[in-house]
């Protein structure tokens, strides 16, 4: 037996085995701190002047958190877009209208390089000139504004925190829960910031949605087969951006993923010794480009009338 029959089973083995990978119904993965999250949202939000809902531009869809709006009720909103700059902007712009139309205020970062955060202030300030005006009329002087940062786990959150400090003033990382608490930090004397750990929802019921999440690490790797995730990333490259599978991986034809493993792990040398490719190198590797951002203008959700 061949060494990707091998995985092939122990795969299955493990699909099978693991309580948390999709049934009929969906995939339950919803660890604790979530739920306490949000009940520390609810409990805080009447602190809260204005949200700041952040999506990953390369799933403009399947990264807005689901029942947000029984989070955070009716208070002013942003959707944030981050990561906009790795992303296919044709469809993208789609979703940015799409969301326009529903009434959301809408703007896009490119979280390494851009200087859009005097935009994003600017537009809070506008947004909450009819409430800073009925409290000067009632005698209250406020000058600062509060803002809770939500949004689905490595989404970009800290990032775009630093970059509106201006300098690092929260932990960043790669995979889901960096953030563990609530945490306050002033941004500068009219701005303050309600950081948050990233929040799912209770079940994912679209298959669709759950692989994108794990394409782009906002659940863990484990809670899907990784095998299953590559080869889904694969198959949505090759639907969507050929020419770009074409260019990256020398892939042009998917009929067999045995053979699509040997031709991405030979162009990129995930290699043991004697040359037998690697299928866990490959794996590894499909996944962490386009977490790092190295696989770009890629967008994975689609309108369904589109």
């Amino acid at each position: 037996m061949d060494m990707y029959k091998k995985r092939k089973m122990r795969a299955e083995n493990k699909k099978s085995n693991n309580q948390e990978s999709f049934t009929s119904v969906g995939i339950n993965w919803y660890p604790g701190h979530m739920a306490k999250t949000k009940k520390l949202i609810k409990d805080n939000l009447n602190l809260i002047d204005i949200i700041y809902e952040v999506i990953d531009s390369r799933i403009p869809y399947s990264s807005k958190i689901q029942d947000i709006n029984s989070i955070i009720n009716n208070k002013p909103r942003i959707l944030i877009m981050t990561k906009y700059d790795l992303c296919d902007k044709n469809e993208t712009e789609k979703f940015v209208k799409h969301y326009e139309k529903m009434g959301y205020k809408v703007l896009k970062f490119d979280l390494i390089k851009d200087k859009n955060v005097d935009n994003l202030l600017e537009l809070s300030n506008k947004m909450l000139e009819d409430k800073i005006k009925k409290q000067q009329e009632k005698g209250i002087t406020k000058n600062t504004i509060r803002a809770l940062v939500v949004g689905i786990p490595n989404v970009g959150k800290s990032t775009l925190i630093n970059k509106i400090v201006g300098k690092k003033s929260s932990v960043v990382g790669n995979k889901p829960g960096v953030t563990k608490n609530l945490n306050w930090i002033r941004v500068r004397k009219n701005i303050e910031l309600l950081d948050s750990p990233g929040i799912l929802w209770p079940k994912l019921e679209q298959e669709t949605v759950a692989f994108n999440l794990a394409a782009t690490t906002a659940i863990k790797e484990e809670i899907l087969v990784k095998e299953d995730i590559a080869i889904y990333i694969i198959k949505t490259l090759y639907k969507y951006y050929p020419d770009i599978l074409k260019e990256k991986y020398n892939v042009s034809n998917i009929d067999d993923f045995e053979e699509v493993f040997d031709t991405i792990g030979k162009k990129c040398g995930c290699l043991k010794k004697g040359g037998v490719v690697d299928y866990d190198k490959v794996i590894d590797l499909i996944i962490n480009d386009v977490k790092s951002g190295k696989i770009k203008n890629i967008t994975f959700d689609r309108l369904e009338n589109e």
